[in-house]
């Protein structure tokens, strides 16, 4: 905690571009509901890029680790008045920028009231929050798993906390192997999220363990160090910053492969989604998707924008991040 908002005071302190890596490329869409957010907000955050997931509109979704509250005021635009934005951090200085802001932005938003929401707390325990059972369409997270001593908990509270068919859509740093005691214990690299990253294969055993769909990788880029000690202490182990999205498929939704055609109409995507790694759909187009992926449509937000026929085959095989 004493890292972030003591010994870093703006995002130009890192030692790393852990932090500065993007996901996607952004639409003028988010750019421009970047531009209402308030310049302390975006100066205090330390995230990997953005974390917006598509189709949003009146969603409730959760933020774990949410700084000083960036992608929730993002957010808070892209659900609309209707939606509701929750934040949860473990650094309480970064919670009291986020707070301080609310009313700023209600107010820059044309908001009636506020759709943003700030806790203190730890996202391994997010019941000590008072956030309930099956009460978000999405949870989200912005490099700050790796932070978490305990991911298998973090996992095993997003999915209790999601509601059926929900998504948790996160961006995190991910190693070439399970790191030494060496690596681990280093104070530098754990505040540059590097110290923490989980071994990628590692992911897969606990979404599974949880509960969760096998992740789908949406990107993955791999991140320059650029501080010759720090170089000499991970040695050959090598990290990426990758974005992933698992969803709560409910018991008896895979019933086979399907057809799936993309009806089009989302917001900012509505000619193309590209949903991950593996596929995009283009309005219109029919694609042949394997169980997991039509139940995934099925049982989740995207259902209604989609046609989906019985039939097609086994499609692509997950692909890891490393």
């Amino acid at each position: 905690q004493d890292y972030y908002g003591k010994e870093l005071q703006k995002s130009e302190d890192l030692k790393t571009d852990v932090c500065i890596t993007s996901a996607r490329p952004v639409s003028k869409l988010v750019r421009d509901a970047l531009e209402r957010i308030h310049e302390e907000v975006v100066a205090r955050y330390y995230g990997c890029g953005l974390v917006i997931p598509e189709c949003l509109s009146s969603c409730r979704i959760l933020d774990l680790g949410s700084g000083s509250g960036r992608d929730c005021y993002l957010l808070s635009q892209l659900v609309g008045e209707q939606g509701r934005i929750t934040g949860i951090d473990m650094t309480e200085g970064q919670v009291e920028v986020a707070k301080k802001h609310i009313a700023y932005h209600t107010d820059k938003f044309g908001y009636r009231k506020p759709n943003v929401e700030f806790f203190h707390g730890y996202m391994e325990k997010l019941g000590d929050a008072g956030l309930a059972d099956e009460s978000y369409d999405i949870v989200i997270s912005n490099c700050v798993i790796n932070l978490a001593p305990d991911k298998r908990a973090v996992l095993q509270e997003a999915f209790r906390v999601l509601k059926p068919g929900g998504e948790m859509y996160f961006s995190d740093v991910y190693a070439s192997q399970r790191l030494s005691e060496t690596i681990r214990k280093h104070r530098v690299l754990w505040g540059e999220c590097l110290a923490g990253a989980l071994y990628w294969r590692d992911l897969y055993s606990i979404a599974e363990e949880v509960g969760f769909s096998s992740p789908c990788l949406v990107t993955a880029s791999p991140i320059t160090i650029g501080d010759k000690e720090l170089e000499g202490i991970v040695g050959d182990c090598r990290f990426v910053s990758a974005t992933y999205r698992l969803f709560k498929v409910p018991g008896g939704s895979r019933t086979g492969p399907r057809q799936v055609t993309y009806n089009g109409g989302i917001v900012g995507h509505e000619r193309e989604l590209v949903f991950d790694a593996n596929f995009t759909f283009k309005e219109g187009e029919v694609v042949d998707v394997d169980a997991e992926m039509a139940a995934i449509l099925q049982s989740s937000r995207f259902a209604e924008k989609f046609l989906i026929q019985a039939g097609g085959a086994n499609a692509a095989a997950p692909q890891g991040c490393c």
